[in-house]
């Protein structure tokens, strides 16, 4: 079998982003870019990976936009499809006592409208890993039957499979999310879900019952994030918590979606489960010390700097 021409291919929705400031004026927003699957090929680019990215784009300056975006951080673009009636998503963070809270403007959006027969699957075999999400699944039934046939024809191409449950109850209904979410961990060779997440879908508390039944549903690999709490790391023998950095924190967005690109690029470099989750543990901290979800995404260097804080 040849050599693999893609580290990380991501399969999702891009939307662009307007960001409320902390300031005294609490009508201003910043301008940038999002979408969790998205984020997370940008931060794997910005960390050494060679990136793809497959979705649907509005005809519109939005998508126009993003398609920039893509090139200048280096992430392979051959895989996105322009939609001429459809436009490209929106949402809005705005920052309260609670955290970050999140507005979107996404129905009929041009990524709702993937199908199978329009995936580029010579793209996806031709990658090392493929990385979708729960909200990958939940934009619209094409994108969820997308996403299965994406998985199946990287599963028959011995593609790695990173799933993040990034669950999103105004899309679907909890019932649905868990049963395709369920059938999704089976397939996957690692699991990244947040707790927030995972109590919800495993009606569980606690975080050893968590990742318990996160390994009961056929995931592997299992990395639980826990925001403040760090993450949890089990391989179904080994268990073994990192502790969250001490950083300036300053937005939220797309900690977890860093947190997912940095975690493949450690694993496709040969790091053992515990020793990407490190890393990643890491780069998701950069990544809340500015605002947005992209802008912030650390370079190797940040990185590495961190983590010799703590030698």
């Amino acid at each position: 079998m040849s050599a693999k021409q893609i580290d990380v291919v991501a399969i999702g929705e891009a939307m662009v982003e307007f960001n409320q400031t902390r300031g005294e004026n609490p009508h201003h927003y910043l301008f940038g870019y999002g979408g969790d699957t998205s984020n997370m090929v940008i931060a794997a680019a910005r960390l050494g990976a060679r990136a793809a990215y497959v979705t649907r784009v509005g005809s519109d300056t939005f998508g126009q936009r993003l398609l920039e975006l893509w090139r200048s951080e280096g992430v392979e673009t051959r895989g996105i499809g322009i939609d001429a009636e459809a436009p490209t998503g929106v949402y809005f963070v705005s920052h309260g006592p609670s955290g970050h809270e999140f507005s979107y403007l996404r129905a009929g959006s041009a990524a709702s409208r993937m199908r199978p027969e329009d995936l580029p699957l010579d793209l996806i075999r031709d990658s090392r890993v493929l990385h979708a999400s729960g909200i990958s699944q939940a934009i619209s039934v094409s994108a969820c039957d997308a996403v299965s046939a994406a998985i199946a024809a990287a599963r028959a191409a011995g593609v790695k499979i990173s799933y993040d449950t990034n669950l999103r109850l105004k899309l679907w209904p909890l019932a649905r999310a868990r049963a395709v979410i369920m059938a999704t961990l089976a397939l996957c060779d690692w699991a990244l879900p947040s707790l927030d997440d995972a109590k919800l879908l495993f009606e569980r508390e606690d975080e050893g019952a968590v990742i318990d039944a996160c390994h009961g549903a056929g995931a592997p690999l299992v990395v639980l994030r826990c925001g403040a709490g760090g993450c949890v790391v089990s391989d179904g023998r080994r268990r073994e918590r990192f502790a969250a950095h001490r950083v300036d924190v300053v937005d939220a967005t797309g900690a977890g979606d860093c947190f997912d690109g940095a975690f493949a690029v450690r694993i496709l470099a040969g790091d053992d489960p515990f020793a990407a989750a490190r890393y990643a543990n890491a780069a998701a901290a950069l990544a809340t010390t500015g605002y947005g979800a992209v802008a912030p995404l650390p370079r190797p260097p940040a990185v590495e700097a961190l983590l010799a804080k703590l030698r």
